[in-house]
């Protein structure tokens, strides 16, 4: 019936778009064209309808439910198959990808964290390949492929993502008070060097409203595992699962811009969040918040952490014991400055480092785009190279003790497969599956499965550091 009810909704869009195109214009788009051809025409009304004034259309708001919908209409083709409506899914949610570039790049954000709140996306049904598993911080994970922070700033579509098979999904980063962020526009498109510069600011709804996501999300999974029949494919959810669901889920913390006591901000999010938490993230190396990277420093770094962790710490735990916590650092550091953040990283037994956040550095092919020279920070595939140089520099100071999770310019398994030899035990993208959407992440994790097979290895965690063995 849910399938039924996803394509009659897709249908009365389409006709909809249909009529308003033919008003306009006489003809079809292309996309809609694809669509109509896919779907099947439902026939349109004769009298034409005056296209909308609106700057949300219906041409534009046709990219929110084609996404999800597609997991009912052409997939749903005469079989009953998990695995193959699943396939189907994902091969369908590529025709939403040109749609989404008809918007502004912070519409199609939004756009794309209501259709995965709403479940219109598609759900990864078919196991991941067994290489692919992994143990990190005693938490398994059914791939080493997450997605970063930033995507999810307020944890409102979780579920949706970790649906489409991510290992796991960090949101955030989650500030204290509720802020705006820094005005608009401040989201920028690179496609031809599949990069994005952003300058958000941590735009955030606060810490309280992320924690009643959050705990809703978390009474639905211990309500779910206390009611659900033990079958296979739910006994491989738990074995897999966190707190969130199937996949682990991280929270990446933030600082109120206007804030004084930085320290206070950090230990309020591990209070009021750390609860809902398979690991926590401290967030320092935001390019867009004024004076934050200045945390990188030895001193800094070293009386914030303590604090961070004697909160975290002092809090009651069951036997799971307290979220591991991380330090996130900018690619943009002197060999001086990862040396120090090493030493206390090593000394005070920090759990991990996520490598790396945005630069403000500008590759020349960079500054000679029309949005090249846009402040924020830049992410995608010109980033590929110094997050992983960085990551390298960090896996060797830390002498391999401290798990990496490398993130920065991940746009294939190739790309994933690199990280996790530098010394990455996880791996994080963002841009990637901005521009490609869902389909991305069967494909990235099939690459690197490959990869690992065709040097022999048997598990992501024989290949971390393999380039210093």
């Amino acid at each position: 019936m849910a399938y039924s009810r996803r394509l009659l909704l897709l249908r009365v869009l389409l006709n909809r778009q249909i009529v308003r195109e033919s008003a306009q214009s006489g003809a079809l788009l292309p996309a809609s064209a694809a669509l109509l051809h896919t779907f099947g025409g439902v026939g349109a009304p004769a009298k034409k309808i005056a296209p909308p004034r609106s700057r949300l259309t219906w041409r534009r708001l046709l990219t929110g439910t084609v996404l999800g919908s597609v997991i009912a209409s052409g997939a749903y083709v005469g079989t009953r198959d998990e695995a193959t409506i699943s396939g189907w899914a994902f091969e369908g949610s590529k025709l939403a990808n040109p749609l989404f570039r008809l918007f502004d790049p912070e519409d199609a954000h939004r756009l794309a964290i209501w259709a995965a709140s709403q479940g219109l996306v598609p759900k990864e049904n078919r196991p991941d390949p067994a290489i692919l598993a992994t143990e990190v911080w005693g938490r398994k994970f059914s791939n080493p492929i997450g997605l970063a922070a930033g995507f999810d700033k307020n944890a409102e579509a979780v579920e949706g993502l970790l649906g489409i098979g991510f290992g796991f999904v960090e949101v955030g980063s989650v500030t204290p008070v509720p802020q705006e962020g820094n005005p608009k526009p401040r989201v920028f498109r690179l496609h031809e060097h599949g990069a994005i510069i952003n300058r958000y600011g941590f735009n955030s709804e606060g810490i309280m409203a992320v924690a009643k996501r959050l705990g809703a999300q978390h009474g639905k999974r211990k309500l779910a595992e206390t009611t659900k029949p033990t079958t296979s494919m739910y006994a491989d959810e738990k074995q897999f699962g966190g707190k969130a669901g199937p996949g682990i889920l991280g929270v990446n913390l933030g600082k109120n811009k206007t804030s004084t006591d930085a320290s206070s901000d950090y230990v309020q999010g591990v209070h009021t969040l750390s609860q809902y938490a398979d690991y926590l993230v401290i967030n320092i190396s935001s390019p867009n918040t004024p004076g934050l990277r200045k945390l990188q420093g030895r001193k800094e770094l070293k009386d914030l952490i303590k604090k961070v962790l004697s909160a975290r710490d002092d809090m009651q735990w069951g036997e799971e014991g307290p979220p591991p916590l991380l330090v996130k650092i900018a690619p943009d550091l002197s060999k001086e400055d990862l040396a120090d953040i090493a030493a206390v990283v090593l000394t005070l037994r920090v759990d991990g480092l996520v490598i790396s956040n945005t630069t403000v550095s500008r590759p020349e092919e960079v500054s000679n785009h029309i949005h090249g020279k846009e402040t924020g920070g830049l992410s995608g595939k010109p980033l590929l190279t110094m997050s992983t140089n960085v990551l390298r520099d960090m896996f060797q100071l830390t002498r391999g003790k401290v798990p990496l999770i490398g993130v920065g310019g991940v746009s294939s398994g190739e790309d994933a497969y690199l990280k996790i030899r530098a010394g990455a035990s996880l791996v994080q993208l963002y841009s990637a599956f901005a521009y490609e959407g869902p389909a991305f992440i069967p494909r990235i994790k099939a690459e690197l499965a490959a990869c690992l097979e065709a040097d022999g290895y048997k598990s992501v965690s024989e290949a971390v550091g393999a380039d210093f063995r």
